[in-house]
């Protein structure tokens, strides 16, 4: 079996950033440890009109999902190709692309996960192997399908005590006798919609957040959740905080400042339950780590030793991590465990769409 693997991963994420892509290099070694090297990123930002697109896909009718998948798997394909170009990659030296898709739906509980940007469009753009569709297995087998990254956190990063993303969505995974992650609370998709209503795309470093003031009634609604007293398994999505964050929030007469400033203590509060007591050293990447005034309430209120590496790991950990589940899939092996998910076993995720070679 292979010990060395040249990938691309893809990442698109649910506060809508853009298309991160990551080039990078996986090393297996005989002492059976896993290490990588990155050797290119960038972001592509999505047009107003895809971006749109993409935010009403809820919406739409069958065929016209259908329609936007396959565009957003050309679109994916097309700046791969100006990726590869970019950077001087050599096409054939790469062994496949790995793609997470963009989620649309995520209801678990109903027994279904979709992440649109057609594989077989990709594969076809590129001429390059493509894996996708890493969740659905694992829903199949009455699992979350999320989160998908502690296998990466295992064998990747496996040198701190908690990972935590500060993405759309935060979620940690940490290592005891077994494997166990989970979503923590809403985080950058708040953020945003919350920035957006100051006619600024996110709030940069914190500082309109950090120009409010804590409502401890609207903090006391947020806390009071269901969701924060279930059991682990457990992951969000967006339609939850459509139904339960959103409508606090425009219910709301502060100013988005105090909003804004609220919500971070509210996330920052919710992390700190979620953390182990044991634990001190806490990774954090994600377009969250940028926000300063986040890192610093999360310092305060946990006293734990927070750490932002360097711009690659921050910004490209979630396409970095996708690159590893499509090596782990190609190898047949597990890139999904029950024990994070509460599927019924290990499995194997990710469909395989082979390049015309």
């Amino acid at each position: 079996m292979k010990e060395n693997y040249h990938a691309i991963g893809l990442m698109s994420g649910t506060s809508l950033d853009g298309l991160d892509v990551v080039e990078v290099i996986f090393n297996y070694s005989i002492e059976n440890q896993w290490s990588f090297r990155i050797l290119n990123a960038k972001t592509f930002s999505y047009e107003n009109t895809l971006k749109q697109q993409l935010s009403n896909s809820k919406k739409i009718s069958g065929q016209d999902l259908m329609l936007l998948s396959n565009q957003l798997g050309s679109f994916f394909g097309k700046a791969i190709n100006t990726f590869i170009k970019e950077k001087n990659t050599i096409k054939s030296e790469i062994d496949f692309i790995a793609s997470h898709g963009h989620t649309v739906f995520h209801q678990p509980d109903k027994n279904f996960t979709l992440q649109i940007g057609s594989g077989a469009e990709i594969a076809a753009k590129t001429n390059i192997n493509v894996v996708c569709d890493f969740r659905s297995t694992d829903v199949a087998l009455g699992g979350q399908g999320a989160p998908l990254v502690p296998v990466g956190d295992k064998l990747l990063f496996s040198d701190y005590d908690v990972c935590l993303n500060l993405g759309g969505i935060a979620n940690l995974s940490f290592l005891q006798e077994k494997s166990i992650a989970f979503d923590v609370a809403p985080c950058n998709i708040v953020f945003n919609f919350l920035a957006n209503k100051l006619n600024a795309e996110y709030d940069e470093n914190g500082k309109f957040a950090q120009q409010g003031n804590i409502d401890q009634e609207l903090l006391n609604k947020l806390n009071a959740l269901a969701f924060y007293t279930q059991a682990t398994p457990k992951s969000l999505s967006i339609e939850w905080i459509e139904n339960h964050i959103f409508p606090l929030l425009e219910k709301s007469t502060l100013s988005i400042y105090d909003q804004l400033c609220t919500f971070v203590e509210h996330v920052a509060f919710q992390l700190n339950i979620a953390f182990p007591k044991e634990s001190n050293t806490i990774l954090v990447t994600g377009g969250g780590a940028w926000n300063k005034f986040l890192i610093e309430r999360m310092e305060q209120i946990s006293n734990k030793n927070i750490i932002v590496p360097d711009e690659k790991i921050v910004n490209y950990k979630e396409a970095l991590i996708f690159a590893f589940l499509g090596v782990l899939r190609m190898r047949n092996e597990f890139n999904c465990l029950k024990s994070v998910t509460g599927a019924s076993k290990d499995n194997i995720g990710g469909s395989l769409y082979l390049a015309d070679n």
